[in-house]
Order: structure tokens, then C-alpha cells, then sequence
């Protein structure tokens, strides 16, 4: 059974191309630069501003890359494997303490008890050691606006790339998982103590703070995870999602949290999430985290950052007794600003993902396979 799996996991890899496994031939020059995910961000924005319509190029300081593949390097940097605000709970969530609890956590308590029993997770007899699952997702991106005040100028056009996943998870904390869009791949994984992450542009790097969850895994895919996660949850009230009302819950990083995650010059302010809770199913319908960073640059000047992901999630179906969401589509915008300046630019992308397969209790699946790389250390500072 073992030998299957990993035969079957070989096969998954194969579907995953066309791949660009060298260095990026457009980032030749990157290789002895160490750099963040936001330089990445803050570059893209700069070259929008020096972007005519018809322009299909750009100088920076990588040289002259496509714009469409800058494009697709900020979905993928946004989109590609995000990561939720906090650390899970290690309490059992069906565990609930009403004495001297705030009634908006007893409530929210209430709620991922009805959300638990709706997945029919309080049902299931078995324990869920390991998980695998197939993926595909499209991504666009959309237009950029650049406000300088009075005026507004639109910059871009709707693009989309199409591309799949493979996602592997093992409890507790581990999961591993390959995206490729385009021509890149994105890999990421954790070992239940370091969450990494490489990409043709950056390479390999750790995220720094807590061990801290794939944003992909809470959208539905493993209701338990998402259960933990809202377990310290304050239910802030009611809201329409479509043709649903929902129950409002909400985590925070402390300020502790976000402060071992910034790097250098930047450094994050807060990052929430917000679950929105069907009344009547009692299933997560929409996913909301809103993540700020402060940024000072080399010219003494001091931007904002901030990055909201929105997800709708449905398509519930049935697999060996539980609930798991299929289908789904994120919209994130990243907005730029600055304290003394009226200058602002905010571009939107969009995500469609589905599921297209799921395994729970994976034979032969180890610990082994969460190994980071060992490139690991030597880009650690």
C-alpha cells in the first residue's frame, strides 16, 4: 500500500508542467541578493508607474523582464501559499469554559461547535492522521490604480494563468505543497517547527514568528484545522454574504506574534482573519484576513502596505464522512500608501481554485516527507 501511494504521488508530480526547475533565465543577476517578499511587491509597484499602455517591457533592477511574468510573480506572492494571522490551538476544541468567559467568545465557541457537528467532524469516529488532495486554480490579475490626488489612472489589463497543486498535510502541523502557474513553481512546507517557502525568484527562505497554518488548508479543506483555529474566537455580530446571513468571528495575532514577524526595514503592524459562519448550515461561507506592514525605505520615507484576501468558499461535498469545501474563489488587493503623501495605488487580483481530489489516512505517509531543504539553513542569517 505504501509503494502505491508514493506511486501515486510520482504520478501527481508528473501532471504538474510545464515547470521552470532552473534559475529564472529573466534573474540571472538575483542570485547573490537576499530579498523579501515585499522588495518583490514594492519593485512591482515601482515599474507601474513607468508603464505606458502598449509597453510589454520593463527596466528595473533585475533588467528587463516581461511584464506579464512580473505579474505573475506578484499572484503568486500574494496568492500562492498565504499563511493565517495566528499559531493553532493546541486546546481540544470541544472543550468550552463559560465561567468567567466574555460572551462574545462563549458565542463564538457556540458557533464552531454547530460548524464542527454541520461538517460532521464531531461524528467521525476515526482519527485523521494524514491528508492528500489535488488541486487546480486560475489566477488573474487585474488593473492597477494610481491616485495622485485629483487624478486616477488605470494601468493593465485582465490576465489570467492556469495551473494545479498538490498538497499533502500531516498532524500535527505538518503539510507540504507544490503550486505551479505558468512556468513557475512555487513549493512550500512546514515540519511542524519551520514553515519555508522557494521560488525561482527569491529562493528558499523561512517565515519568520509562530508556526503558523497554510492558508489553503482552513478554506474548507480540513474542517478541524479551521475549528482550531477560531477556537479563541470573538463572535463580533451578524453579516449577509450573498444569499446567506452569517455570524461574524474574528482572531488577531498578538502584538507579540507580529512583531517576531517582521524582517529588516519592515515591519507588521496586524493581521486579522474573519470567518463568516452560515446560520442556517453552519458552514464557513467567506474567509477574510487583512495583513498591514510599515516600510522604511532607503529615502527616509515611510509606506504602508496593506494586503486584504477575501474567499468565498462552497461546493460542499462528501468525502469518507466529512464535509470539505470544492470550490472556491479569492479576491486580494494590495494598496500602497504613504503618511505624507495623497499618492496611493491599490491592485486587485483574483483567484478560482477547486479541489479535485482528496485521501485522508495516506498508508506509508511519514514524517520524512516534511524534511525541509536543506538550502534552508544556509539562507537563514
Amino acid at each position: 500500500m505504501g509503494s502505491r501511494a508514493r506511486r501515486k504521488q510520482r504520478w501527481c508530480a508528473q501532471t504538474l508542467t510545464p515547470l521552470l526547475e532552473g534559475p529564472d533565465p529573466d534573474m540571472q543577476e538575483e542570485g547573490n541578493k537576499k530579498e523579501s517578499s515585499w522588495e518583490v511587491i514594492r519593485e512591482w509597484f515601482r515599474l507601474q508607474k513607468g508603464l505606458s499602455a502598449g509597453n510589454n517591457f520593463s527596466v528595473s533592477l533585475y533588467g528587463s523582464i516581461p511584464v506579464k511574468r512580473q505579474d505573475l510573480r506578484l499572484l503568486l506572492g500574494v496568492l500562492g501559499c498565504p499563511l493565517a494571522p495566528i499559531p493553532l490551538v493546541n486546546d481540544p476544541i470541544h472543550r468550552i469554559h463559560i465561567k468567567n468567559t466574555p460572551i462574545e467568545n462563549s458565542a463564538a465557541h457556540y458557533i464552531i461547535q454547530q460548524y464542527l457537528a454541520a461538517t460532521r467532524c464531531l461524528k467521525q469516529q476515526k482519527c485523521m492522521k494524514n491528508m492528500y488532495s489535488t488541486g487546480s486554480v486560475k489566477m488573474i490579475r487585474c488593473e492597477t490604480e494610481i491616485s495622485s490626488g485629483k487624478n486616477v489612472k488605470s494601468l493593465g489589463t485582465r490576465s489570467g494563468e492556469s495551473g494545479c497543486f498538490v498538497l499533502w498535510q500531516m498532524l500535527p502541523g505538518m503539510w507540504s505543497l507544490e503550486l505551479v502557474v505558468g512556468e513557475n513553481k512555487v513549493i512550500a512546507g512546514s515540519d511542524g517547527k519551520t514553515v519555508w517557502r522557494h521560488t525561482p525568484w527569491l529562493g528558499t527562505h523561512a517565515a519568520k514568528g509562530p508556526q503558523r497554518p497554510l492558508r489553503r488548508i482552513i478554506q474548507g479543506l480540513d474542517p478541524k484545522c479551521t475549528a482550531n483555529l477560531f477556537a479563541k474566537a470573538q463572535c463580533l455580530g451578524e453579516k449577509r454574504i450573498g444569499e446567506d446571513d452569517c455570524f461574524v468571528l474574528k482572531v488577531a495575532a498578538d502584538r507579540e506574534a507580529v512583531m517576531e514577524r517582521s524582517e529588516g526595514p519592515a515591519e507588521v503592524l496586524r493581521h486579522v482573519l474573519y470567518g463568516y459562519f452560515c446560520q442556517k448550515s453552519g458552514l464557513l461561507m467567506y474567509l477574510e484576513d487583512s495583513h498591514l506592514t510599515r516600510v522604511q525605505t532607503p529615502e527616509n520615507e515611510t509606506i504602508y502596505w496593506e494586503t486584504t484576501i477575501g474567499s468565498s468558499i462552497g461546493d460542499y461535498r462528501d468525502v469518507d464522512g466529512v464535509l470539505i469545501a470544492h470550490q472556491g474563489r479569492s479576491i486580494a488587493t494590495v494598496f500602497r500608501f504613504e503618511e505624507v503623501s495623497v499618492q496611493h495605488s491599490r491592485t486587485r487580483m483574483e483567484e478560482e481554485w477547486r479541489i479535485d481530489d482528496v485521501v485522508f489516512n495516506v498508508p506509508g505517509l511519514s514524517m520524512d516527507y516534511f524534511i525541509p531543504p536543506a538550502d534552508i539553513f544556509d539562507a537563514s542569517p
